[in-house]
């Protein structure tokens, strides 16, 4: 696959913009707005910017070229691959592959989703082409992390699966896991349950923000605390996808405590935000 489209050009977006490009391949980035495109131009940029300057690529400019972001969907049509990193709703994700399967041109064509909770089977039947819509979930950040998680549905076709290790493990580089079709997957729903047993300690008052993290850092080896991590991935995403694995499981280790749910109405999203369990400059 030489031509790759992606739906959403935000962190992940971007981020799989940027390894696709960085092995060589078309990208056609599609954003809902011009604002949103320049934004993930520029997000593009500076993440490419320090690569070089890190020396991990050797030029951002020639990486960039490979990169065209756009606010039509029609730019897609031609794609191999069309991965999809819009924000994490099904509804949102439903009506998005209902459009790509009319604008997607090629009938061999991989309609994917970076979805990290919601099942595949419900954005795989709104389609003409089941049989070619898969879960191809990376991790944030993507130049960084080399985990990607294959979920294929109950009526994704093997060859889909095959084509889509082939592009993950073959073209970017990666490493691929096989996940059942099932809320959460492997990562996330070991994770998420560890994530919100750390807002609940904090929110009940038993510890800190600071010495939680701390705690796992120093007393358990992890690179960094469970909140600092909810920080990275966005609380409005660590909640979707808690209310995704409590949906499909009604376990209440899965379901959002109402700390997280307040941060989020609140807008307090974590990095991205400037402002969550910590503060960002």
């Amino acid at each position: 696959m030489q031509n790759v489209g992606i739906v959403g050009c935000g962190l992940m977006g971007a981020g799989i913009a940027e390894v696709s490009a960085r092995a060589g391949l078309d990208v056609v980035v599609a954003e809902s707005s011009q604002g949103a495109a320049d934004a993930g131009r520029s997000r593009l940029e500076k993440s490419l910017t320090r690569a070089e300057a890190k020396g991990k690529i050797d030029s951002a400019a020639a990486v960039l070229e490979r990169i065209r972001v756009v606010t039509d969907l029609g730019e897609l049509a031609d794609r191999d691959i069309v991965i999809e990193a819009i924000v994490e709703d099904e509804e949102a994700k439903t009506g998005l592959f209902r459009s790509l399967d009319q604008i997607v041109t090629r009938p061999e064509a991989i309609l994917a989703s970076n979805t990290s909770s919601i099942p595949i089977m419900k954005l795989g039947v709104v389609t003409s082409r089941p049989e070619n819509v898969i879960g191809v979930h990376f991790f944030n950040p993507v130049p960084v992390l080399q985990l990607v998680e294959l979920v294929p549905s109950l009526l994704t076709a093997d060859d889909t699966t095959a084509r889509a290790r082939a592009f993950v493990e073959g073209q970017l580089g990666k490493q691929a896991i096989d996940c059942q079709d099932r809320a959460g997957f492997v990562v996330n729903a070991l994770l998420i349950p560890f994530v919100l047993s750390a807002i609940r300690m904090l929110e009940s008052g038993f510890a800190t923000a600071e010495d939680i993290d701390r705690g796992l850092v120093l007393g358990a080896a992890h690179p960094q605390g469970p909140l600092a991590l909810a920080d990275l991935i966005g609380l409005d995403t660590t909640k979707a996808v808690a209310e995704s694995l409590y949906e499909e499981f009604k376990e209440p280790l899965y379901a959002a405590p109402p700390l997280l749910a307040r941060m989020v109405d609140a807008g307090l999203l974590g990095r991205k935000t400037g402002r969550g369990f910590y503060t960002y400059a």
